[in-house]
């Protein structure tokens, strides 16, 4: 079946229309999911647990108690993983031919990437919410302003959303969902744990030392923690933020290419 063209001219408020219902139509389709809700949620509550009271007692950190160190990492880490479910969904997009449908509709082509990224970051605010109230039953305390809580709160939502649209580039180039979730998980894990997420960088080897510094996880994490705690933070800031531009501007442009190829 042939597409049937686009008009030539999308107006905003169509855009919006469409963006809208694809990101309703994914936040639908999680809820009829359950299991992944589950996992979502359960996971990131393990690592807490398990940093917290298994591994926190090794662990020591300079100027306040490990949980205010962690938590913002948990924060982080709990974005990325969430968003690698959007590689699967995509995957699963393109092999069940919903792409196909959409693409024959006379619809904003770029709301079905829009759609996805948006109910991925309403997801997230859900997931950074229930990890909050986790955080603070096991210790964790803000010692910031509150337009610094809430600057790294919404830094590391920011952060989950740039790395939404990595993950859809991933799910439309492999295109098979259950690669597409190895695809997704398996490239956070140098860049979570190699990182200031859990352990000062300072306790690492020397060559690794050099890749935690800069790398945009370590960053981020840095600046989050920075802002929560009321410490400065515009030297992990500005890094943080070019890193997450330049990889938005990237992630697009690979999104939308593979997504005209699907």
């Amino acid at each position: 079946m042939g597409a049937i063209s686009i008009p030539a001219k999308v107006t905003i408020g169509q855009r919006f229309g469409d963006v809208s219902a694809i990101t309703k139509r994914n936040l639908l389709k999680l809820l009829r999911t359950p299991q992944l809700l589950a996992f979502s949620t359960i996971q990131p509550i393990m690592f807490v647990l398990l940093f917290r009271y298994v591994f926190g007692g090794a662990i020591h950190v300079q100027r306040f108690p490990y949980v205010d160190y962690l938590i913002p990492g948990i924060f982080v880490q709990t974005t990325l993983f969430g968003g690698a479910s959007t590689s699967v969904g995509m995957s699963e997009d393109i092999k069940g031919g919903i792409i196909d449908r959409f693409r024959s509709l006379p619809m904003s082509r770029s709301a079905v990437l829009m759609g996805r990224t948006m109910s991925d970051l309403i997801r997230g605010v859900f997931v950074l919410v229930l990890m909050l109230a986790v955080g603070l039953l096991v210790g964790f305390r803000f010692h910031g302003s509150i337009l610094g809580n809430v600057a790294g709160l919404v830094f590391v939502l920011w952060f989950g959303y740039v790395f939404s649209w990595v993950f859809a580039a991933i799910g439309m180039v492999v295109k098979d969902p259950e690669t597409a979730q190895i695809a997704g998980i398996l490239p956070l894990f140098p860049f979570m744990f190699a990182s200031s997420a859990f352990v000062p960088i300072g306790t690492m080897p020397g060559w690794l030392q050099a890749f935690a510094k800069v790398q945009p996880v370590s960053l981020t994490v840095n600046a989050t923690r920075a802002l929560l705690q009321g410490l400065p933070s515009f030297h992990y800031l500005w890094q943080a933020l070019a890193w997450s531009l330049g990889v938005l501007i990237v992630a697009i442009w690979a999104s939308v290419r593979q997504f005209k190829k699907a």
